[in-house]
């Protein structure tokens, strides 16, 4: 799934105040090839209000659009797929809401995790948190060599998660998984854009 390589989670607080649109268009503009809208503290309304706003935006680049969580907004602003943790709706309950075509991603730390995640009909794994991360900070770790049996057993896309940075993705890229999602690392950036591109030849190097 080649449109995981660049995957930026959103996160409006760490925007400070910066207009949310321009600063995720900046991205979109960047080289972000998946964009995921998760925001823990909005209200329904809100959610479902930037839901729509970003998926004429991420049509307008031609980059796939993921809801964290809500199913019910994803049908809604017909979004590419959504994205569910451990402790959220079962993957399988989630396929016969959205149907066949969506992508469905699942949060996994463990390899038993993952292989249950597959067997309900996941199209990828988020796996982490990699490093320490500041936006969700009850976050578990994940080493590497966790990370590394999850891609052995598991015939899945892996997108790595948590804490990611421009120094410290060189650790994570012997193991060839298919993406990183990023969140703190691009949107604190003065030049959202500019920091994109960086990453994008980091990735690609």
């Amino acid at each position: 799934m080649k449109d995981l390589k660049l995957y930026l989670v959103t996160d409006s607080d760490i925007l400070k105040g910066r207009d949310f649109y321009n600063c995720i268009e900046e991205a979109l503009k960047g080289g972000v090839t998946m964009l995921q809208l998760r925001e823990k503290n909005a209200s329904g309304k809100e959610f479902l209000d930037k839901a729509m706003k970003l998926r004429n935006l991420t049509k307008k680049y031609n980059v796939k659009f993921i809801i964290n969580d809500r199913v019910d907004i994803a049908m809604l602003c017909d979004a590419d797929g959504v994205h569910v943790g451990q402790s959220d709706i079962p993957v399988d309950k989630v396929r016969k809401l959205t149907g066949k075509d969506k992508i469905i991603g699942v949060s996994a730390r463990t390899v038993e995790e993952a292989i249950r995640a597959k067997e309900n009909g996941a199209d990828y794994l988020g796996v982490g948190a990699m490093f320490t991360t500041t936006t969700k900070l009850d976050a578990k770790s994940v080493t590497v060599d966790r990370l590394s049996e999850i891609k052995k057993e598991v015939n899945l896309p892996i997108v790595a998660i948590g804490g990611l940075t421009l120094d410290n993705i060189d650790k994570l890229k012997q193991y060839n998984i298919d993406g990183y999602a990023v969140v703190s690392a691009i949107l604190k950036a003065n030049d959202i854009r500019l920091e994109c591109e960086k990453w994008v030849k980091k990735i690609s190097e």
